[in-house]
């Protein structure tokens, strides 16, 4: 009996640290979902993988959304009928605070 392909679901994965964990995964044999905001640069990362020969998808995803993250987790149990690694590597980021401000906080 033939191994499942393991699935992984990697936030961010159209540039940078996204993109790396995407990629390595494939390499592993990992079925990648490339997921974040810029489809453009999700398909070109998933294009790449190609060559590993594992298989990937591509969901633009805003993870401020809950209905898109929703939706990113629908579209993976569709195409795949499972999920193994869900790497979170995109988020929100507050405004940088002034020191004299970040001092108070402490």
């Amino acid at each position: 009996m033939a191994a499942l392909q393991k699935v992984a679901v990697v936030t961010g994965a159209g540039t940078g640290i996204g993109k790396a964990v995407a990629l390595a995964l494939m390499k592993e044999g990992y079925a990648a979902v490339f997921a974040g905001r810029r489809k453009d640069k999700l398909e070109e990362a998933a294009i790449e993988g190609k060559a590993s020969g594992a298989k990937s998808l591509v969901v633009p995803t805003d993870v401020s959304d809950p209905a898109a993250i929703k939706a990113l987790f629908a579209k993976t149990k569709e195409t795949f009928g499972r999920l193994d690694v869900l790497f979170n590597n995109a988020g929100m980021a507050e405004v940088a605070l002034e020191s004299e401000r970040l001092e108070c906080l402490v």
